[in-house]
């Protein structure tokens, strides 16, 4: 009998359906996005407007960054990996970033430059890998991964409305970690460029050389 989320051929091999477990959580992490705007963007600057919608906020976030964790980890675990979830895992977690990022602008507690860069790089690398895409997969390196860890810590840090209680400097722990993220994103961002011209490049001998055996 197959695994919830596959479905058995006829030769036996396994085809993953693409309704399955992690891929209806990554669509619950995108359905999470109008409603974590919404409760920012109520809460007003650091919060000042409403703290209860500031924390849900904080808690909308947290919770959509958990089950990235948790469609990944059982995606992993059951062999349920398809095409729909490489694609919308890394888009629902740039509009979920990228949501913060922009009303955090809007409402004047982080610098529109570093949201235009971070934007920028997450959006232009995302449509690179659809282009080189006939060349190869580029899978996300460390540096990666380290980036998207930072961006998420900084985005929470700067959603707690703890100004009040600790003392005005407790932006600074949000921005100092975005700060770190935005270098980080910048770097991986042209190691990202290097590897698909790399990678380009290779495919496109590999074909020149198959044409000569011919």
């Amino acid at each position: 009998m197959a695994a919830d989320g596959q479905m058995s051929t006829a030769g036996g091999a396994q085809h993953v359906s693409a309704w399955n477990l992690p891929n209806i959580l990554t669509s619950v992490r995108i359905l999470m996005v109008p409603f974590f705007a919404w409760a920012l963007w109520a809460g007003g600057p650091w919060g000042g407007d409403s703290l209860v919608a500031r924390w849900l906020a904080l808690a909308l976030f947290a919770a959509a960054m958990y089950t990235d964790k948790l469609d990944g980890d059982i995606a992993r675990a059951r062999g349920l990996i398809t095409d729909f979830g490489k694609i919308a895992d890394p888009i629902a977690d740039k509009l979920l970033t990228g949501t913060a990022l922009v009303l955090f602008s809007l409402l004047g507690e982080l610098w529109w430059w570093v949201t235009i860069v971070i934007l920028v790089r997450e959006w232009g690398i995302t449509l690179m890998r659809f282009v080189v895409i006939r060349y190869g997969v580029m899978p996300a390196g460390r540096g990666g991964k380290l980036k998207t860890v930072l961006q998420a810590v900084g985005i929470g840090l700067l959603l707690m409305p703890l100004a009040p209680v600790v003392g005005g400097w407790w932006p600074w722990a949000g921005w100092v970690v975005i700060g770190a993220a935005t270098v980080l994103t910048v770097l991986t961002g042209l190691e990202y460029v290097k590897d698909a011209w790399i990678l380009r490049r290779d495919a496109l001998a590999a074909q020149q050389i198959g044409r000569a055996h011919v």
